[in-house]
């Protein structure tokens, strides 16, 4: 298994669609000791901020697990985490988003139309379902980054 370095870089894009490389390791060098987070003024896209970041400032390594995924629910979908030119109920990529990521059934009706059904949906389900776990409104239930990296590593595999 490779050894991951201790920041965790993210792709990103523009609303043109450039992408971005961008380190999302605010919290890399927060908490320490037996300390679980560091309190701080929101700072950053809110649209890529986990829920305690926005509501308490509280932040943690499980911040960025979240933001990496809000990431790939873009990619998946074909969507702005934010976009409200979009219904009311359709605004918000991730509150949108999770009800159809919970099943295999459901979860091509989100994928990325300009895939047209041309997409590896073992993979994109395996990807969802990681994904739901990284988007858990409890920061204790996301799995740490390490961990999602090896569910993608053996999807290469």
């Amino acid at each position: 298994m490779n050894s991951f370095p201790k920041e965790t870089w993210t792709i990103i894009y523009s609303e043109e669609f450039n992408a971005k490389l961008c380190n999302f390791s605010l919290a890399t060098d927060g908490p320490t000791g037996n300390r679980t987070h560091v309190s701080t003024q929101v700072v950053g896209r809110v649209r890529y901020a986990a829920p305690e970041y926005v509501a308490r400032g509280q932040l943690t390594t499980k911040c960025d697990v979240y933001r990496f995924v809000v990431v790939l629910v873009e990619l998946l979908t074909g969507r702005k985490s934010l976009d409200y030119k979009r219904p009311f109920n359709e605004c918000n990529l991730v509150d949108w988003a999770k009800p159809y990521l919970r099943r295999k059934k459901t979860l091509s009706r989100i994928m990325d139309p300009k895939l047209e059904g041309r997409f590896p949906h073992k993979e994109a389900y395996t990807a969802a379902t990681i994904a739901l776990q990284c988007l858990s409104q409890m920061p204790e239930q996301r799995p740490r980054m390490a961990e999602v990296l090896v569910v993608f590593e053996q999807m290469n595999s």
